[in-house]
């Protein structure tokens, strides 16, 4: 039955508005007023009514990546106990306290009513469950284990937001304290260091080198630090429109993969969101071709998703997965060391989620240990420059105590 969102009036004058299901508009309007409700705007709730907009018409997400791992748990918590998909949808959207989450799954409810597959139901959400997410869900209702399968997606989501989250907390404290650092010398350079050093300048004496310098820097970036701002806002801004030719960002990805530190943390974190959800995909029931295609599709470095495109090529052609993965230098060997003793035992899925959890390790070790590091590095780096400062006004009151004696 579909659902429609309409806006009403009761017998006080008061607007109220909800969600009502309804064979047709007009059927809706008959509840309306059985409830005592003048029904000024009834409209059928559709994927697209069910993406809000926020300012300038820009479409934003129902669920964020947190959000939707909850609603795959609950869901497959309610299909897995027994519960029909159509109520676990009317239950969920009862208990959402967002509007738009109440809209978006009414949509989704109505499609299933209507006969549509769930992974159908979800494809008219694009925006909301990408690929892989519908894969898996399609895989699902076909081996009639779907709330198995959401219990898999809902590990696979939360594993990937644990990670991400790890990755973003050993890099938060280094780039607040370079945010403050700079802020500082900036702050010293451009203000303490003309009020106290001008006092000195007056005098006939030669200033001291460093203090000569420091104040070159200062007289700098009072003058031109506008154009340093927007040169360095020009470089971003080429560079992020540079990044939009698959060409250039596949150049780009590349190059970042052969940075010391770095580039092996974004090589570990690609290759743990490949095996993990092509490790979903394949123990879902999900075709390997297939499967391929929609965990390279994840990839955020254009580099190891052409690899592993062509890696999807080789497998096509009637390559082993474990060797079109091992002629791929930007994958970790671990990775198709694994899928060599998956397809020689016939678990596959299970040693690709074994490597995938491995590389996740490594790169929440790796991260930690450059954290670990840049954290004294940055101190230091801030203790020296402000020493550097403090020095350029010293040095000249020592030379004047020189010249009194």
């Amino acid at each position: 039955m579909p659902a429609y969102r309409f806006e009403a009036l009761d017998a006080g004058g008061r607007s109220t508005t909800g969600l009502i299901d309804a064979e047709n508009a007009r059927a809706a309007r008959s509840q309306l007023r059985a409830r005592a409700l003048v029904p000024l705007n009834v409209a059928p709730v559709s994927a697209g009514s069910a993406e809000p907009t926020s300012g300038g018409g820009l479409r934003r997400r129902v669920f964020n990546s947190t959000g939707l791992a909850i609603w795959t748990r609950q869901l497959a918590g309610l299909v897995g106990s027994g519960l029909p998909l159509e109520r676990a949808l009317t239950a969920l959207g009862d208990e959402a306290e967002d509007p738009k989450q109440r809209e978006l799954l009414a949509h989704l409810r109505s499609e299933v009513n209507a006969g549509s597959p769930f992974a159908r139901a979800l494809a008219t959400a694009g925006r909301e469950f990408d690929e892989v997410y519908r894969g898996v869900v399609a895989a699902g209702e076909q081996s009639g284990a779907l709330g198995n399968v959401l219990e898999r997606l809902a590990d696979d989501l939360e594993d990937r937001q644990q990670l991400r989250g790890r990755l973003i907390g050993a890099t938060l404290y280094p780039a607040i304290v370079s945010m403050i650092a700079v802020v500082i010398v900036v702050f010293l350079v451009t203000y303490v260091v003309p009020q106290v050093a001008t006092v000195f300048t007056t005098s006939k004496r030669a200033l001291p080198a460093l203090t000569v310098a420091m104040l070159a820097i200062s007289a700098f970036l009072r003058e031109w630090g506008w154009a340093l701002a927007l040169g360095i806002a020009v470089v971003v801004g080429t560079l992020m429109l540079l990044l939009r030719n698959d060409d250039f960002r596949k150049s780009f990805d590349a190059g970042w993969l052969r940075l010391p530190l770095i580039g092996r943390l974004s090589r570990g974190y690609n290759a743990a969101r490949f095996a993990s959800t092509l490790a979903m995909l394949a123990s879902a029931g999900v075709p390997i071709l297939k499967a391929l295609q929609a965990a390279a599709e994840t990839l955020s470095n254009r580099a190891m998703r052409a690899d592993a495109l062509d890696a999807l090529v080789q497998v096509r052609e009637g390559a082993p997965l474990a060797s079109a993965l091992a002629g791929k230098k930007r994958f970790p060997g671990l990775l198709s060391m694994f899928a060599r003793l998956g397809e020689q035992t016939g678990q596959l899925p299970l040693m690709l989620e074994r490597s995938a959890r491995q590389l996740g390790t490594e790169v929440q070790r790796r991260a930690l240990q450059i954290a670990t590091i840049l954290e004294p590095l940055l101190i230091v780096g801030m203790g020296a420059v402000v020493l550097m400062i403090v020095l350029a006004v010293l040095l000249p009151i020592i030379q004047l105590n020189t010249w009194v004696k």
